[in-house]
């Protein structure tokens, strides 16, 4: 068993960054993801791994730092709440039409515009539809625990030089706030600066001997060559379709009715499981880990064997719901319950909104 800590959701995503072998961090404080650079700054990492912690002069400095230091094969992370990753969204459709791996977290809160500081789901359509402009996409996680905070930036460096590609965590203020038990993983060690090298052919270190220059951007002022970078990536993301889908399902092989619930929302969704199923209605639960690639064939299975209805429990006004629709293609019944601007919704009330959408009173 690793080490057990008590910590906040960002402050084991903070260390989990130290200990996944990140070279650096480029952040700007914004509530409620604060304590994420707060928790770096205080543990000082560079004495630990030599990892550079830098508070940006802005969100807009931060995702463009990513791009530079990303470029070189480094291991890089932001991390911004709701307004600050808006303003990373152009940096972002950089980085991924130069296809550099970073990560980029967003502990969600309420919106639309400033909103408030209160947990929010509201960031799905700008995570997983593409925020910024282009044909480009983004590896999307959603834990629903401290520890998954912690779990999951690991699993998104690996996967963002996989694929190479940003990988976005989407949290809230609920889970980056919370403290719980975690499960602290062993230190990774970074990679040297000849190790980058010999990895990461594509990374800019200069100008081998003997060779082209390595140039990263996602310039192409020719339309052919461009729209030929363009079916590259699509293929790269059919790929990512195709192997990288992570689910979880709970009560689902008996269940009638379906809830699609992520993050905070399939917390409170399994406890509305108990009080249904007390009351004799069969109801299971469908987590998304990952947002995009969405699980798809999860929910199809499902409806080849005859649910009759799914609920999207979402903090938002109705934003998943439309991926699930997409899939279902109007063979059963698809609804939405959600609560909005920092309100947390209640096992209750999801359950009160299951009888009323789905079962008819």
């Amino acid at each position: 068993m690793g080490e057990l800590k008590l910590m906040k959701g960002n402050e084991a995503l903070a260390e989990a960054a130290i200990r996944a072998g990140a070279d650096a961090y480029f952040g700007y404080p914004i509530t409620p993801q604060s304590e994420v650079i707060e928790y770096l700054m205080a543990e000082k990492p560079e004495d630990r791994t030599g990892m550079v912690v830098l508070q940006a002069e802005s969100e807009v400095a931060s995702i463009n730092m990513l791009y530079g230091a990303g470029g070189t094969g480094k291991k890089v992370m932001t991390s911004s709440s709701s307004p600050g990753i808006s303003l990373m969204q152009e940096g972002l459709s950089y980085i991924a039409g130069a296809e550099i791996p970073c990560v980029v977290a967003n502990v969600v809160r309420g919106g639309p515009g400033l909103g408030d500081i209160q947990p929010a789901q509201s960031d799905y359509f700008q995570a997983v539809k593409g925020g910024g402009h282009g044909d480009y996409r983004l590896i999307v996680l959603a834990p629903s625990s401290v520890q998954e905070m912690s779990d999951f930036v690991p699993l998104s460096f690996d996967l963002a030089f996989k694929y190479r590609t940003p990988v976005m965590i989407i949290s809230d203020g609920l889970i980056g706030q919370m403290m719980e038990k975690v499960e602290l993983f062993e230190q990774r060690d970074r990679l040297t600066d000849e190790e980058v090298i010999e990895k990461y052919p594509w990374a800019t270190n200069g100008k081998p001997v003997g060779k082209e220059r390595r140039i990263l951007t996602s310039l192409d002022l020719d339309p052919h060559k461009l729209e030929k970078h363009n079916h590259h990536l699509q293929a790269k993301y059919r790929e990512i379709e195709e192997k990288e889908v992570l689910s979880e399902t709970l009560h689902c092989d008996d269940a009638e009715y379906i809830m699609v619930a992520y993050g905070s929302s399939a917390r409170i969704a399994q406890k509305t499981i108990q009080l249904a199923r007390e009351e004799g209605i069969k109801v299971g639960l469908i987590r998304p880990i990952t947002l995009w690639p969405y699980p798809k064939k999860e929910i199809e299975k499902y409806v080849q064997k005859g649910i009759k209805g799914f609920l999207s429990v979402e903090m938002s006004m109705g934003q998943m719901v439309e991926d699930i629709r997409l899939v279902v293609e109007g063979r059963t019944k698809v609804e939405h319950f959600g609560r909005v601007g920092g309100v947390i919704h209640s096992p209750e009330e999801v359950l009160e909104a299951l009888k009323q959408k789905l079962i008819g009173g």
